[in-house]
């Protein structure tokens, strides 16, 4: 039997980290460019790390270099860890359980596909305690462009396990748009779930192949699944 690769997105769709990431964002422009900006103009939710520092130094008119997105990405990470337990976060509905019981199952193989930074990724999680749940992952270190970590998380999973992964064995779950377009990039199928800044309808307008409003009910999401 095949086994069948389950992506997950962080933010929105595991936690919810009380703003620490957007927070630490802000205080990376204080430190470096020495102003107070609420970064409303640059879209955060569901864009990779890198994709969302190289919008704050185009804004700033700093040359978006691998040497400054790199020192960029070493401030926000040194924030994120302080702010962090700062921050009044959670993990989302059900989403403890549901990962508890697909770990049990030795069909299923748990692994991340995220625009976190993989240094952010895993204080976070390792701060929810949930990290210990995932093998593996694609991170923004890995490409700036979402849609291009489908490739990353593939390879991984097959050095993993040594199977080839079909497309039609993959799930990417997120809570954006861009989550849902970049499974939709190498014909994963496409998991919604409304625990984000994306409500239900916007999110039904990138056609998923199913949405769910939260993962509470962990059987029903389990059995609709196939999981």
């Amino acid at each position: 039997m095949p086994k069948r690769l389950l992506l997950f997105d962080i933010d929105g769709t595991l936690v919810n980290t009380g703003g620490a990431g957007v927070v630490s964002l802000r205080k990376m422009v204080e430190q470096r460019f020495g102003v107070r900006d609420e970064l409303r103009d640059i879209e955060i939710a569901g864009k990779t790390d890198r994709a969302i520092i190289r919008d704050i130094l185009h804004k700033y008119s700093t040359p978006a270099t691998e040497e400054n997105i790199a020192e960029f990405a070493r401030t926000y990470i040194d924030g994120l860890a302080e702010e962090l337990p700062r921050c009044r976060g959670r993990v989302l509905p059900g989403v403890a359980e549901l990962l508890e019981r697909l770990r049990s199952q030795p069909g299923i193989v748990l692994a991340l596909l995220t625009g976190n930074l993989r240094r952010g990724a895993e204080l976070k999680l390792r701060h929810y305690r949930l990290w210990q749940y995932f093998e593996f992952g694609a991170f923004a270190d890995d490409h700036h462009d979402r849609n291009e970590l489908g490739a990353f998380a593939r390879r991984r999973a097959q050095e993993k396990h040594g199977d080839e992964f079909d497309s039609a064995d993959i799930d990417v779950i997120g809570d954006t748009g861009h989550d849902v377009a970049c499974g939709k990039a190498f014909a994963a199928r496409t998991i919604a779930v409304a625990t984000g800044g994306w409500s239900p309808e916007r999110l039904a307008k990138c056609a998923p192949d199913f949405l769910f409003d939260d993962f509470a009910a962990v059987n029903s999401v389990i059995a609709r699944l196939g999981w």
